[in-house]
């Protein structure tokens, strides 16, 4: 099964036998912050409190969804029922966009739902790239253009490869280069990418590719979900955005300012997670 069909039959086991919350209310930051990174995500709220963050700059998401559309009969929706939507089948157009988005937030939502009554918190992240540690000799993919990491990865001596989606990026640099094929990753003996690879269904595909690395890595606000289904596919570490400040967070996400100071980054292993209670 596809990664996103794996990670709502997470849900579904996770939370078999047991209420399933609802949806209290979608929060999007304003239009005219979607030109820097406080613009970049919308958060799903549910009536348990869970909040679940989504990537909504893929094509004119963020605008459709301040316009209302694909949004205005979520209060009250079963979080699982919205959590399939991210599993339905690919299809074209701006709504398919819409509820993919919005059943990714729901699926991150109810993971930290599961999470909470785990009793479980990620633990803190060490950096901000999960650890990956470039060494002289290594060669590092790099999935998505992590533009402020740049000097640090090459700074060590390891080879750089961007695979990137948009054509404008491609191009041979004097420390790395850009192209457009992810099986340039199979060269790489570690793997450092953007959790958007999530929402846009290239997970699978772009896993493949990276058999022969020994570490991968995938971290962004949105990588928030149950991490069974990556952990299977041999990623090793999961970095996201574990909030400790629900209001704080939904404020300040709305006022389309920085809420760093309302959760911390975490970088979760294989090893740090207890796996979902057995029976489930």
């Amino acid at each position: 099964m596809s990664f996103a069909a794996d990670l709502v039959s997470a849900l579904e086991r996770a939370t078999a036998g047991q209420p399933v919350p609802r949806v209290r209310a979608l929060h999007l930051p304003p239009p005219e912050a979607a030109a820097s990174k406080n613009g970049e995500f919308c958060a799903l709220e549910l009536d348990d409190g869970a909040l679940g963050i989504s990537y909504v700059l893929l094509g004119d998401t963020l605008a459709q969804l301040a316009s209302g559309h694909g949004a205005q009969q979520l209060a009250g929706m079963d979080a699982l029922t919205l959590a399939r939507a991210f599993a339905a089948p690919p299809g074209a157009g701006a709504e398919a966009g819409i509820q993919r988005t919005l059943g990714f937030a729901a699926a991150n939502a109810l993971s930290r739902t599961v999470m909470e009554r785990m009793g479980f918190a990620p633990p803190r992240a060490g950096d901000s790239i999960g650890g990956i540690d470039p060494q002289p000799g290594d060669h590092l993919g790099m999935v998505g253009l992590f533009s402020p990491l740049l000097k640090q990865v090459t700074a060590a001596g390891a080879l750089l490869t961007v695979v990137e989606l948009n054509p404008e990026y491609v191009c041979h640099y004097d420390s790395y280069r850009v192209t457009l094929d992810a099986a340039a990753l199979e060269d790489c003996n570690k793997v450092l990418s953007t959790s958007t690879i999530l929402l846009n269904h290239t997970v699978d595909d772009i896993l493949a590719h990276c058999r022969r690395a020994d570490r991968i890595v995938l971290i962004g606000p949105s990588a928030g979900c149950l991490p069974d289904p990556l952990f299977m596919r041999g990623v090793t570490v999961v970095g996201g955005s574990w909030i400790t400040d629900r209001q704080g967070f939904i404020d300040a996400l709305r006022r389309g300012e920085s809420w760093s100071a309302f959760a911390y980054k975490f970088a979760l292993t294989a090893g740090d997670w207890p796996g979902l209670p057995s029976g489930r």
